[in-house]
């Protein structure tokens, strides 16, 4: 399934709180994105802060603004587009299997525990064992934005920010929403959802939707075994020899239906799990320690 986005229908997915933090601004100011845009609450939210922080959050108000403004530019000409397959998968030990025979090695928590009866999980817990007899689902997904869309306003370094910046959080928002299209309708188990958007920012739905590169899924060089899946390049996408994702602005991952699923960080992992692991998706030791080494 491939989808195509105008900017006004995932502009309003974006996580707002991701886009200030690449300007340098904490928290408490992303929380403009969520005041009513008259200029009477906007004063209100200003007058909240102590009188040394308000220039700070009016340069965040201004920020808002001018990123509100470029967006509307930006959906006269470009789109966001995403890729979506469903797949027979079961789980064999930490490895899925999808499709019937595509075999996706994973890896499995490390993390030290607050409690010491959690269990240390992997992506493979949430599906179905191959022992079962029973096929289960996992999607797998990548979005992206137009490739035209970062390379604007080279010779305005702060435009040029400024869209790079919202072209992250564009294709985030736009893995934002397809995620919950297939949850309702393509995938269907979610049919009767009703969450706002702050509830999807809070991960209030059913299921997951892991990305690469990110604290449950860390290994990039997935990136190849998802384009053998989903053939990126239909949505513009190509993959280096790291298996880094062109547009730099593209996010892809695998989703989870599983009740029970949650995200969660691999952590640390010893010399025996690198090891397997690196038979597992059939590279030497020293190139996996190059994928995974934040995680050594």
């Amino acid at each position: 399934m491939i989808v195509h986005y105008k900017i006004h229908q995932v502009s309003e997915y974006i996580n707002w709180i991701y886009f200030f933090h690449a300007w340098g601004f904490q928290p408490k100011y992303a929380a403009i994105a969520d005041i009513h845009g008259c200029d009477s609450c906007r004063a209100m939210w200003l007058a909240g802060f102590p009188e040394k922080e308000r220039p700070k959050a009016a340069e965040a108000m201004q920020l808002l603004k001018e990123a509100h403004r470029m967006l509307n530019e930006l959906d006269a000409d470009f789109e966001t587009h995403g890729i979506f397959r469903l797949m027979d998968a079961n789980a064999d030990g930490d490895n899925l299997y999808l499709d019937g025979s595509t075999r996706f090695p994973l890896l499995r928590q490390q993390a030290v525990k607050c409690k010491a009866d959690e269990p240390f999980l992997c992506l493979s817990d949430f599906v179905r064992p191959l022992s079962s007899g029973i096929k289960d689902k996992v999607g797998a997904f990548a979005t992206t934005v137009d490739a035209d869309m970062e390379h604007l306003y080279d010779k305005d370094d702060y435009k040029r920010m400024l869209v790079q910046t919202l072209a992250d959080r564009l294709a985030e928002a736009t893995a934002e929403k397809l995620h919950e299209d297939i949850r309702k309708t393509t995938w269907g188990y979610a049919p009767n959802e009703n969450l706002s958007v702050k509830d999807l920012h809070n991960e209030k739905y059913q299921g997951i939707r892991p990305a690469v590169g990110y604290p449950s899924l860390p290994d990039q060089s997935v990136n190849f075994v998802l384009n053998e899946l989903l053939d990126m390049k239909q949505i513009g996408i190509s993959l280096t020899e790291n298996g880094m994702m062109k547009p730099h602005a593209s996010v892809s991952g695998l989703m989870f239906a599983h009740p029970a699923s949650c995200y969660f960080s691999i952590g640390k992992i010893g010399e025996d799990q690198l090891t397997d692991y690196a038979n597992r998706r059939g590279m030497n030791i020293k190139e996996m320690k190059k994928f995974l080494a934040a995680n050594l």
